[in-house]
């Protein structure tokens, strides 16, 4: 049976072109794709494409997004070799991270892809994304992927997409990962980091979703000054189940009884405070120092080496499948998807 993929488009700048009578950007008809991207008539493989209905800014990211990008990847996963999704990239180390959580023995490549300028403009790095993102999500034998799970590429990098983050606004090289090793470098060719990526499921069932996300969570991010009402309004909100908390760090927040006066209070009314660092890299370390002792004498739980855009859609995924105190925080603790280093 001959190779294929699937792109699925949800919008973003990537699938952008001028109109020819207004000179507007609006996004194209993938039907001419290979009008736009002629080099990927030389693939060996076919490529189909499918468009969501309602097409969306990244910056409109919701959690029906993630689900529905789901239902469509389980709806043809016997069909393709692999998946490409292209993506605004202002959101997409989120959906990255929350399609690697939703989805369950996938087995197969899912590449989110997009660009910094649309796919019409004379310089865009659309091109080269989409064609490198597709070679990879091909690349392979049937039923034995290089790379089956979720994954950003952008510019000359293939990354885990729960360990990626967006750090430039206007360079090719937007996304890094600074606590796990690229998957693949790209160059004259496409060279696999092997042992850095997740192995085939072993179980004979077909890939599943989890849809049942809990999106009843909050950002909290700590900086001088941080007042006591702040973190009361925070904490108040009707419904409220997790907060992640961004420290300083390796984990440190302020000792002084305002700040951890609300942090028990919001662990007594049963809310899950899960610490990650304000660091670009590194790990949180609760303990080491005395300004994060108090935080796990609390009951707060260490998110270790794991990104905010992680954090945030692992915790509504735990949230929306574990009811007990005690199973939540093992799951926050495991390492589900390598989005985490573990404890050596």
């Amino acid at each position: 049976m001959k190779k294929s993929v699937l792109i699925i488009y949800t919008g973003g700048t990537i699938g952008m072109v001028n109109d020819p009578e207004t000179g507007i950007l609006c996004p194209f008809n993938f039907d001419q794709i290979t009008l736009e991207v002629p080099e990927i008539r030389e693939f060996d493989f076919k490529i189909d494409h499918y468009t969501l209905p309602e097409l969306i800014d990244s910056s409109n990211l919701s959690p029906r997004l993630w689900v529905d990008l789901c239902r469509v990847i389980l709806e043809h996963h016997e069909q393709y070799h692999g998946f490409v999704i292209l993506h605004g990239t202002d959101t997409m180390a989120y959906s990255a991270s929350a399609l690697s959580f939703m989805l369950d023995r996938l087995g197969k490549p899912v590449i989110f892809t997009g660009s910094q300028l649309p796919i019409g403009k004379i310089r865009t790095d659309g091109k080269e994304n989409l064609i490198a993102a597709l070679e990879i999500a091909a690349a392979g034998d049937p039923g034995h992927p290089i790379v089956p799970e979720v994954c950003i590429l952008f510019g000359d990098r293939l990354f885990r997409g729960n360990r990626a983050t967006k750090i430039n606004a206007e360079s090719f090289d937007a996304f890094q990962s600074f606590n796990y090793p690229p998957l693949a470098e790209i160059g004259i060719r496409v060279h696999y980091n092997r042992d850095a990526i997740l192995p085939l499921p072993r179980s004979p069932l077909p890939p599943t979703a989890f849809y049942n996300l809990d999106a009843r969570v909050a950002i909290l991010k700590v900086f001088p000054g941080l007042g006591a009402d702040v973190m009361e309004a925070i904490i108040s909100v009707p419904g409220l189940r997790g907060i992640i908390l961004e420290t300083y760090g390796s984990g440190n927040a302020p000792t002084h009884p305002g700040f951890l006066d609300n942090i028990r209070a919001a662990l007594a009314r049963g809310i899950v405070i899960y610490n990650v660092t304000q660091c670009a890299g590194g790990s949180v370390a609760m303990g080491q120092y005395e300004t994060s002792r108090e935080l796990l004498r609390s009951g707060v739980i260490s998110g270790r080496d794991i990104t905010t855009e992680a954090a945030l859609c692992k915790m509504m995924h735990v949230l929306g499948k574990c009811t007990s105190i005690g199973e939540i925080r093992t799951q926050l603790n495991s390492n589900l998807r390598g989005e985490i280093t573990p404890d050596k």
